[in-house]
């Protein structure tokens, strides 16, 4: 069943004795119209909060922590090792591929080497470059992906369709997808949660976690994770009493219902509305949700806490597990914010600066779940925008790659310890189970229980799906 329940009119005789439509109604019948509309309405509310209206078939994930590595890493450099490309390193490409389509590539620029240390780890043999040694250990947990390919050839469109299956504006994001289908579960936490390594602004900023045209309830919330104050403003000022605020409170509701009631397609303000309800309830549960003080000495080494290079993102990395044990169902940590993965020149030094930044956390993380009991129905994604070209670009550096590059899932059902699609021989090109991002959230909605083909919403009479008619789940993600 789509998630919308869609209620019709019913018109009666006006004041002025002309029909509203081509049927009476008398007074018992209106009243049991109305009856049964309000109970409809309720009926809607609770499959929202319960998540009813969305589950297809029986979930392997109940929640998702998705890395976003933004910029685009180079996939050749860390996941998907190419010795033919050290051996024709200087040559120009081949004639025997098609020249690609990048953003602000160097027409005809030759081959770069990525003279990587290769490493098989653990019963899978799979294989990580020195970049990401503490990933490598975790491989036979994960699903190296290295069939990926994308629409966005630039920064605002990749991050655009990786978040919302589509690179141009307009769509709800894959958390709000999830948030809508599966409701909350925990109604004292944002279903949906959002972490930045650093202050700045991700690409696209906020639409990257918007709703679309769905309710602007169902956007994510941004934490200041790396921040000193988490949460901005959440504890109430000292010279405010407990009764001012209520007054305050109850002033504010009155004004905010009676200006949506004249208003009830402004979606925006029913938002503010249910996030200020929410805020209150935040301040009962968020403080020790996002108190790391608690965690054990152990933990915090596990996650970097103890070194500068790994601080910030390793405690997005430790917030992203307590809040997921808390019933938070879609966190998405920007690690690199601001393009910082864009490397363009110099990739050597600006690829071995964020690997150190992020390895350590990321393989703390799936250290963490695995050994809670969380990771079996934790699912784990890893990647960027896109990936990076062969060819080399500023003579150091190397472009903008949507036609193939390499992410990886764990956890939520997901088979580690294997290799899913291939490039060809130089990673310029998915040519085996390739998986367009429609294809990788299909996967991931479809782990979560969620048909993506079923989940729907009625969006002025068209039935929107959230990876829009397209897309298929990957059993070999299970298999």
């Amino acid at each position: 069943m789509p998630r919308v329940i869609q209620l019709e009119s019913l018109f009666v005789q006006g004041v002025d004795g002309v029909s509203k439509n081509s049927y009476s109604l008398n007074r018992r019948d209106w009243l049991l119209g109305s009856s049964a509309g309000l109970g409809a309405i309720a009926c809607n509310a609770m499959l929202a909060a319960d998540g009813l209206g969305g589950e297809h078939h029986a979930a392997l994930a109940k929640r998702v922590i998705w890395i976003f590595c933004e910029g685009g890493p180079s996939h050749i450099d860390l996941l998907d090792p190419k010795p033919e490309l050290n051996k024709l390193a200087g040559s120009p490409l081949p004639a025997s591929f098609k020249e690609p389509i990048t953003a602000m590539g160097e027409k005809g620029a030759p081959l770069l080497s990525a003279p990587r240390t290769w490493t098989a780890h653990g019963e899978s043999g799979l294989m990580a470059s020195e970049w990401i040694p503490n990933i490598g250990k975790c491989l036979d947990d994960i699903a190296v992906i290295r069939s990926c390919w994308t629409n966005g050839i630039n920064h605002s469109g990749g991050v655009c369709q990786m978040n919302t299956c589509i690179n141009v504006a307009g769509r709800p994001s894959l958390g709000a997808w999830v948030q809508y289908g599966l409701g909350s579960a925990n109604e004292n936490l944002p279903t949906f949660v959002v972490l930045c390594d650093n202050s700045g602004r991700p690409v696209n900023g906020p639409r990257n976690w918007g709703s679309g045209f769905m309710p602007a309830s169902h956007q994510g919330v941004r934490i200041q994770g790396s921040e000193k104050e988490s949460i901005p403003n959440l504890a109430s000022p000292a010279e405010l009493t407990p009764c001012r605020r209520e007054e305050k409170m109850r002033l504010l509701e009155t004004l905010n219902r009676s200006y949506a009631n004249q208003y009830a397609h402004q979606t925006e303000l029913e938002a503010r509305i249910k996030s200020y309800e929410l805020a209150f309830r935040l301040q009962a549960e968020a403080p020790e949700a996002i108190d790391l003080a608690s965690e054990t000495e152990e933990t915090k080494e596990l996650y970097g806490l103890n070194k500068k290079e790994t601080q910030a993102f390793g405690k997005n990395c430790l917030m992203a597990r307590r809040l997921v044990e808390r019933g938070v169902r879609f966190v998405q940590l920007y690690h690199g914010t601001g393009s910082k993965w864009d490397a363009h020149s110099d990739i050597e030094k600006n690829h071995s600066r964020l690997c150190l930044e992020m390895d350590q956390p990321v393989a703390g993380l799936l250290t963490d779940l695995k050994r809670r009991g969380l990771l079996q129905d934790t699912l784990v994604v890893w990647g960027g925008e896109f990936g990076r070209t062969p060819m080399s670009e500023k003579g150091n550096g190397r472009d903008h790659n949507p036609t193939g590059f390499s992410m990886f899932m764990a956890g939520g059902g997901v088979k580690g310890g294997q290799v899913i699609g291939a490039t060809d021989e130089l990673g310029l090109y998915a040519i085996e189970d390739k998986m367009h991002v429609h294809d990788i959230h299909a996967s991931i909605l479809w782990l979560l229980g969620l048909d993506p083909m079923k989940l729907s919403y009625n969006n002025r009479g068209r039935l929107e799906r959230p990876t829009i008619n397209e897309g298929r789940f990957e059993r070999k993600l299970i298999s």
